[in-house]
């Protein structure tokens, strides 16, 4: 799943959940079980295999994912209590954690026991569909987290 629907989801999980102590775990976990919703991604592991890299038309695609993705939880931060800000940027960024994780494999080469596994696990892991449907369920989860968090 990309980047902005998995901090969707961290925002709405702290708005449901305001304590961090439930919002935090709750947000790391949401993201291996968005990932088995039918979605769309750019197939990383795949450029790296094919090409020995990842295209930069991906890395593009990726970088503004990835600043939607912080520009929602920035957004959403600065228009909450200042403890809620707190908890809704941590959360949004626990949603996304596992993928950053995973961003010296792709982008550094770094192959490490525990970081191959990590990227093994995720990609056995997703449920992968063509690019239409894919971007329409992860629109409807993205406006679904934000009926969530403005209700």
């Amino acid at each position: 799943m990309l980047e902005l629907p998995h901090a969707a989801v961290g925002a709405a999980i702290a708005s449901a959940f305001p304590n961090p102590v439930i919002s935090l775990p709750l947000s790391f976990l949401s993201h291996f079980a968005t990932d088995f919703i039918p979605h769309w991604n750019p197939h990383l592991y795949s450029e790296i295999k094919k090409y020995g890299r990842i295209s930069t038309r991906t890395l593009s695609f990726l970088a503004g994912d990835s600043l939607a993705a912080l520009g929602l939880g920035v957004f959403l931060a600065v228009n909450s209590s200042t403890s809620q800000a707190i908890n809704i940027l941590l959360s949004c960024f626990f949603a996304v954690l596992p993928d950053v994780i995973e961003i010296p494999f792709y982008l550094f080469n770094i192959r490490s026991q525990w970081l191959s596994s990590l990227v093994n696990f995720q990609r056995r892991n997703q449920w992968n569909v063509p690019a239409l449907p894919g971007i329409i369920s992860q629109i409807t989860a993205l406006l679904f987290c934000l009926l969530v968090i403005f209700s």
